[in-house]
């Protein structure tokens, strides 16, 4: 059975983002349809997999990381460079293991297809 699963790295202190909020989207053309929600734990990994079992098509993760940059004291304001982090993906293998990760810091991410 496939899944979706994600995890966060705070690339700036060099440790796991714990306490971001994730939100997940199945997309189809401009409609987005809210399918999950999670936090990341001290791992800065969800506790169960996002999506499971998977459905081909287009999806959407959304990682709230202004909240944890200003806990985190690397951010401070109302207006951040980086607050919430969309990233969209396709998904073409329903019996696949989706792993989409996130790396951040105060002005700077990146992902990447995981294993």
């Amino acid at each position: 059975m496939g899944r979706l699963t994600t995890h966060v790295l705070d690339t700036a202190l060099g440790k796991p983002a714990a306490g971001i909020r994730i939100e997940l989207y199945r997309v189809s053309g401009n409609s987005h349809r809210k399918i999950g929600e999670a936090v990341t734990n001290a791992d800065g990994r969800t506790d169960a997999p996002m999506l499971s079992p998977l459905k081909e098509g287009h999806y959407e993760l959304i990682f709230f990381a202004g909240d944890y940059l200003r806990t985190s004291g690397q951010a401070a304001g109302e207006v951040l460079f980086l607050d919430q982090i969309p990233i969209r993906f396709g998904i073409a293998d329903a019996e696949g293991h989706y792993h989409v990760p996130l790396l951040i810091s105060p002005f700077a991410y990146s992902t990447y297809r995981g294993s």
